[in-house]
C-alpha cells in the first residue's frame, strides 16, 4: 500500500514537472524577446496565486506562486492582463504607467511570436529525445485490421467482419486504427455525411460498403457522443497470467500462450473469446494455441469465477494488455509535422458546423494532466509522455497564434492594425477587449474542466451509477 501511494505521488510529480515546463518555457520566450527588444518587464512569475517567494532584480519582480499551474510574464506595453497576472504595480513603482515609452509594432510582433517559437523549440527538443530513445507503438496504432465487431453494430449491419483490412474511410486512405493522422477512428469521427464509405480487403478481394455511423445518446451535462462504427482493432490475444485452480490451469495453459482461435474459428481480439464464453457458459471449447512456434489444440470448459465482485463464466486467464508491438524512432521533423497536421485537423473539425467535434471535446489542464498520468502508469510511460509532449507543445504554439485577443495571435493582429493605422489602438478600448476575452477564456476553461472532471475514474463511476449505460462495457478477463 505504501509503495502504491509513493508511486502515485511520484507520477503526480512527473506530471506536474512536465506540464509546468511547457508553460514556463513558452513564457520564457516572451520574457527573453522582451529583454532583447528593450520592453519594460514588470513581472516574471512561475506559478500563480499568493507568492511564496518574490524578489525584484533590475526592475523585474520575479516570483514563485502557491498554485503550481504554469507561469506568466507581465508586459504592460503590450496589453493589460490584470485578470490573469494580478493587479499591476506600476502606480506604485518608480516608473509610472504614463512614462512607459511607446514600442514599435515590429517589437510587439517579435515578443508575441517568441512564445510559440519557444514552444516549438521545446517540441523539437522532446522530439530529438524520442528519436533517440524511441516510443512504443501498439497494434491499434500500426494496423487497420478489424479485431472485433460489436453485435448489432453499424459495422456488422454493413457487412464488416473480424479480419477485414480497412483501406480507406470516407474516401481517405488509412494506415492505422487509432490516433489523429490517417486513422480509422479519426476519419469516422470527422465524417459529416449521413453514411460513411468504408473500403476494405477480404481474402484478396477489395470491397466498399456504405455504413450509417452510430451515435450514443447522452444527457445534456455529459460530453456529446461522436460517430462510431463500434469496431475494435486486431490485438494478439496473449495470456499474461493463468489463475490457479482454474479451468485454464487444469487444461495446461501457460503465460505467453497465444490464442489464435477456438472451435475452428480464428479470433483477432480477446473480446471475441469473452463474448463466446458469455453466450455458451456451460459448453466445452477447443482453443487453438500457439506456444513457442508450436500449434496446440487444448480443450477447456468455463466455470463460474469471481470478477469484480461478481461470479461470471470464465476459464481463468488474464490478457497481456500492454499492446506494444514495436519501438519506433521517428525523426524530429516527422514528429513535429504530424503534430501540426493533427492540431490543424482538430481546429478544422471544431470550426465545421457539420462536425460532431465541438469545443467540449477538447481537453483543459485537468484532462491533459489525466492523460499524462495514464501514460506514466505504463511500463514505458516516460517515453510515451515525451512523445505526447511533442504534440502538446505544438498544440500550445498553434493555439496561441490564433487571432484572438489575450492570445499571442491577438497581439500580432493588434500590432498589424497599429502598423496600418500608424498609431496604437486606444488603451481604454484595448483594456475592454483584453479583459472581455480573458473572461471568456477563463469561462471556457471552467467549461471544459467541467467535462474533464467527469472523465476522472471516481467521478465517472458515480455518474455511471446515475444513468443507464449504452452499450455495456466488456471485461478483458474471460
Amino acid at each position: 500500500m505504501i509503495l502504491h501511494i509513493a508511486r502515485v505521488i511520484f507520477i503526480l510529480l512527473e506530471v506536474l514537472i512536465l506540464f509546468n515546463l511547457l508553460i514556463v518555457v513558452h513564457e520564457l520566450g516572451h520574457f527573453l524577446a522582451a529583454r532583447w527588444r528593450g520592453l519594460y518587464i514588470e513581472k516574471f512569475g512561475v506559478w500563480f496565486g499568493k507568492p511564496l517567494w518574490k524578489k525584484t532584480i533590475n526592475g523585474v519582480q520575479y516570483s514563485l506562486g502557491s498554485l503550481p499551474f504554469g507561469g506568466f510574464v507581465a508586459l504592460p506595453q503590450l496589453a493589460p492582463m490584470d485578470i490573469i497576472e494580478g493587479k499591476a504595480d506600476l502606480d506604485r513603482a518608480k516608473l509610472p504607467k504614463i512614462s512607459l515609452p511607446k514600442i514599435s509594432a515590429l517589437d510587439k510582433i517579435i515578443v508575441a511570436v517568441a512564445g510559440p517559437v519557444f514552444s516549438l523549440l521545446l517540441a523539437l527538443f522532446f522530439a530529438g529525445i524520442v528519436w533517440a530513445v524511441g516510443h512504443p507503438v501498439s497494434e491499434g496504432d500500426s494496423t487497420t485490421v478489424i479485431g472485433y465487431v460489436m453485435p448489432g453494430s453499424p459495422a456488422e449491419k454493413g457487412g464488416l467482419r473480424p479480419g477485414d483490412k480497412i483501406l480507406s474511410v470516407d474516401g481517405k486512405p488509412v494506415r492505422r486504427f487509432m490516433g489523429m493522422n490517417d486513422s480509422i477512428s479519426w476519419d469516422v469521427v470527422r465524417s459529416e455525411g449521413d453514411k460513411i464509405a468504408v473500403k476494405f480487403q477480404r481474402d484478396d478481394k477489395v470491397q466498399t460498403v456504405s455504413i450509417e455511423p452510430y451515435k450514443a445518446e447522452t444527457r445534456g451535462w455529459r460530453r456529446k457522443s461522436v460517430r462510431q462504427l463500434l469496431i475494435y482493432p486486431a490485438e494478439t490475444p496473449i495470456i499474461e497470467k493463468v489463475e490457479s485452480k482454474s479451468p485454464a490451469a487444469g487444461a495446461g495453459l501457460r503465460p505467453g500462450d497465444i490464442i489464435r482461435g477456438f472451435n475452428q474459428t480464428p479470433i483477432y481480439n480477446p473480446i471475441a473469446l469473452l463474448e463466446y464464453i458469455s453466450k455458451h457458459p456451460n459448453e466445452e471449447l477447443v482453443l487453438h494455441v500457439e506456444r513457442n512456434g508450436w500449434k496446440l489444440d487444448i480443450p477447456v470448459k468455463p466455470t463460474l469465477l469471481p470478477t469484480a465482485g461478481e461470479m461470471k463464466p470464465r476459464i481463468g486467464i488474464q490478457w497481456d494488455t500492454s499492446g506494444i508491438v514495436s519501438i519506433q524512432h521517428p525523426n524530429p521533423i516527422e514528429q513535429v509535422y504530424n503534430s501540426v497536421t493533427s492540431t490543424l485537423k482538430t481546429i478544422g473539425a471544431v470550426a465545421s458546423p457539420k462536425s460532431d467535434v465541438k469545443l467540449q471535446h477538447l481537453s483543459g489542464p485537468v484532462g491533459i494532466g489525466r492523460i499524462y498520468y495514464l501514460l506514466f502508469q505504463s511500463e514505458r510511460g516516460w517515453q510515451l509522455a515525451l512523445w505526447f509532449s511533442v504534440i502538446l507543445n505544438v498544440n500550445l504554439a498553434i493555439l496561441n497564434l490564433l487571432p484572438i485577443p489575450v492570445l499571442d495571435g491577438g497581439h500580432i493582429v493588434l500590432a498589424l492594425i497599429e502598423s496600418v493605422r500608424r498609431k496604437p489602438v486606444n488603451m481604454r478600448v484595448l483594456e475592454v477587449i483584453q479583459t472581455s476575452c480573458a473572461v471568456l477564456i477563463v469561462g471556457y476553461m471552467l467549461y471544459i474542466t467541467f467535462f474533464d472532471v467527469q472523465d476522472l475514474p471516481f467521478v465517472r463511476k458515480k455518474l455511471d451509477q446515475l444513468e443507464a449505460q449504452s452499450p455495456g462495457k466488456n471485461s478483458q478477463m474471460p
